[in-house]
C-alpha cells in the first residue's frame, strides 16, 4: 500500500481563491508531466496550464517536492489552482485517471510517520 500514489485535494472544500491538489507516490512526477506538458524541476515554482486530455483545465502553478524531501518521504506534485469546486474535482479526477488513488483521511501524515518524517507526538498533533 505505500508503494502506489495517493492524491487528494489539501485545501477546505468549497470555495476559495486557491485549491490544492496534491500527489505522492511513485508516480507522481510522471502524472505532474502530463498534467502540466513539462518535466517538472524539484522545489521550483512552474506557472503554466494544468490539462485534461489536452486540454486546458486552468493555468496554475507546480511544485515538485522529490523523495526524500517532502513531508511524506515519497515524491509529492501539488498543483495549487484557482479554488472553485468544480476545477478542483475535475483536476482531481484526471490525477486519478493518470493512475493516482484517493488518499484516505490522514494517509499523508500516516505515510509521513511510517517513513520516519515525523514522530508519533507531530502525526497526534496534526489529527488534534
Amino acid at each position: 500500500m505505500q508503494q502506489d500514489t495517493i492524491a487528494a485535494q489539501a485545501t477546505a472544500p468549497g470555495r476559495g481563491g486557491i485549491g490544492i491538489i496534491r500527489v505522492s507516490g511513485p508516480d507522481a512526477l510522471a502524472i505532474a508531466t502530463t498534467i502540466t506538458g513539462n518535466t517538472l524541476q524539484p522545489r521550483y515554482a512552474h506557472y503554466g496550464p494544468l490539462m485534461r486530455g489536452g486540454q486546458t483545465l486552468d493555468t496554475g502553478i507546480s511544485l515538485s517536492f522529490p523523495c526524500p524531501f517532502s513531508f511524506p518521504g515519497a515524491d509529492v506534485v501539488a498543483f495549487p489552482a484557482h479554488g472553485g469546486p468544480v476545477l478542483l474535482d475535475l483536476l482531481l479526477a484526471e490525477v486519478i485517471r493518470l493512475g493516482a488513488r484517493q488518499a484516505a483521511p490522514g494517509e499523508f501524515s500516516q505515510r509521513a510517520y511510517l517513513n520516519d518524517q515525523i514522530d508519533i507526538t507531530q502525526a497526534e498533533a496534526i489529527a488534534d
